[in-house]
C-alpha cells in the first residue's frame, strides 16, 4: 500500500509536461503508443497505475494510460495470445529500482518471468502482465519518475534483424546504433531493439495482446503520400477522426509488426 501510494504521489508530482511525447525527428516521427487488446480495461488500468505510476487518460472515447514517453492504449477485445512469441516480443521500461519494482509486482501476484543482467549491464527482469503482455524492466537509478518508456524489442533470425533495422531507419528516420550487444535504432522517445533468435517467430502482432505499436507523425498526410511514393503499402489509408481530434493510418512492417501512424495524440 505504501509503495503504491508513493508511486501515485510521484506520478502527480512529475506533472503533465513530463508525460508528453518526445519532439519528432527530422522525418517528423516520434514514439506515440502501444495498443493492447485487453479482456478487462479496469484490470489493465489498475496494473499500469499501481505498478508504474501511469496516469489515466481523460479523453472521451480513448481508453488508456500514459507514462513519460508514450501512451498505452486499451481496446476491449480478447487477444488471440500474449505478446511473447510474436515478431515484437515485448516492450521495455526503465525504473529507478528493479528490486523495488519486482517486490511490488510479487506482492500484487504478478508473474516475474526472470531476473538477469541486461545487455547494458544493469539489473533487468521480465514481467508478464494482464493478458500476457510481456514487459522488460531495466534499472536506472537516476530516474525521478516511477517508470519511463525505453524500448521495443523485435525478434528475428540472424541477418533479418539488420534488414528490419534498416527498414525502420529508411522509413521513419530511426538512427542506427547499438544497445549493448543488440543491433538497434533510436527514434525520439524510444529505442528499437532488433534481437536474434535461433527459432524466430512467424506470428504477427495484430490480434495479440500487443496488437500494434504507434508512431506520432508531424504532417501525417504528406508523410503517408511519401511512403506510398516509396513503395510502402498502407493497410489503412490516411484519414481524419474529427471527433477524437486525430488523424491516422496503418501499415505492417516487413516481418509482421502492425504499426499505427497518428497525428494529434501528442495533445493527450
Amino acid at each position: 500500500m505504501k509503495s503504491t501510494l508513493a508511486l501515485m504521489i510521484t506520478a502527480a508530482l512529475i506533472g503533465p509536461a513530463h508525460a508528453q511525447l518526445a519532439s519528432p525527428n527530422d522525418a517528423g516521427v516520434a514514439m506515440g503508443h502501444v495498443h493492447l487488446n485487453v479482456t478487462d480495461v479496469e484490470v489493465q488500468k489498475k496494473f499500469w497505475t499501481e505498478q508504474f505510476g501511469a496516469v489515466p487518460l481523460k479523453k472521451p472515447g480513448l481508453q488508456g494510460v500514459k507514462i513519460p514517453g508514450m501512451l498505452i492504449l486499451f481496446r476491449q477485445q480478447a487477444p488471440t495470445g500474449g505478446s511473447e512469441g510474436t515478431m515484437m516480443d515485448h516492450f521495455g521500461l526503465k525504473v529507478p529500482s528493479t528490486a523495488e519494482a519486482l517486490k511490488r509486482a510479487r506482492a500484487a501476484g504478478i508473474k516475474v518471468q526472470s531476473e538477469f543482467k541486461g545487455t547494458e549491464g544493469f539489473p533487468n527482469a521480465y514481467l508478464i502482465g494482464p493478458d500476457d503482455v510481456k514487459i522488460e524492466l531495466q534499472e536506472d537509478t537516476s530516474l525521478t519518475a516511477p517508470a519511463i518508456a525505453y524500448h521495443l524489442h523485435f525478434m528475428n533470425a540472424a541477418g533479418d534483424q539488420i534488414k528490419l533495422m534498416n527498414w525502420y531507419a529508411q522509413t521513419f528516420g530511426a538512427v542506427v546504433k547499438k544497445r549493448g550487444q543488440h543491433d538497434a535504432a533510436d527514434i525520439p522517445g524510444m529505442n528499437l531493439t532488433f534481437g536474434v533468435t535461433r527459432n524466430p517467430p512467424t506470428i504477427g502482432t495484430k490480434g495479440r495482446s500487443v496488437d500494434h505499436i504507434g508512431f506520432e507523425v508531424k504532417n501525417l498526410e504528406a508523410f503517408c503520400k511519401k511512403l506510398e511514393a516509396n513503395g510502402v503499402k498502407l493497410d489503412a489509408a490516411y484519414r481524419k477522426l474529427p471527433s477524437a481530434g486525430i488523424a491516422l493510418a496503418f501499415l505492417t512492417d516487413p516481418f509482421g509488426t502492425y504499426i499505427e501512424l497518428t497525428e494529434g495524440l501528442d495533445q493527450f
